[in-house]
């Protein structure tokens, strides 16, 4: 069995690759140190995406254990637009329900899946039984929607900072449990 940990970052200053956690999303990261070290299993790997506030919320951990921290642009928040869009939400609701819409310098919800999904299929391979992926609310709803295809629009709008999901995989059983939902951060 492999078990795979999606981690939603912590509490950001804002959406850009070099936005930083606020004080909060810093506290945030401290405690995730606790509630990561009282699993019932050992985590065997971090990866995370690049972006500052994602690199941020695992370091402290990835410190505690001793855990190289692996950095992967596969697991970048996907990408809306190349613009500023005013309507964002409703152009991300729509990428949902059209798995191939995308606007100017944005991805697709398929072109997005299959980056992370590369990502997952080289892990699958590797001999670690847990590995915890740091990343964004977008991608996260759109790699647990590849093992469970309710995941949309709506679970989206559900995700906390930080958020957690662990997905057991064992042949081809899929058990899919959000570990986050009763934590409280402040």
């Amino acid at each position: 069995m492999k078990t795979l940990l999606l981690v939603r970052h912590c509490e950001a200053e804002g959406q850009e690759a070099k936005a930083s956690l606020t004080e909060q999303g810093i506290q945030q990261a401290q405690q995730l140190i606790g509630y990561l070290n009282k699993l019932s299993y050992p985590i065997d790997k971090i990866i995370s995406s690049p972006y500052k506030r994602a690199v941020q919320t695992i370091e402290p951990y990835a410190k505690d254990t001793g855990l190289p921290l692996h950095i992967d642009t596969r697991l970048e928040e996907r990408r809306l637009s190349g613009q500023p869009l005013f309507n964002w939400i409703e152009v991300l609701k729509r990428t949902f329900d059209d798995i191939d819409f995308k606007v100017d310098g944005g991805e697709s919800t398929k072109e997005a899946t299959v980056r992370a999904l590369e990502l997952f299929k080289e892990v699958m391979n590797e001999k670690q039984k847990t590995t915890l992926f740091v990343t964004h609310g977008n991608m996260m709803t759109l790699i647990l929607r590849y093992f469970d295809p309710k995941f949309g629009f709506n679970e989206w709008s559900r995700l906390t900072n930080p958020d957690i999901y662990q997905i057991d995989l064992e042949k081809k059983n899929v058990s899919i449990t959000r570990l986050w939902n009763e934590q409280k951060t402040n």
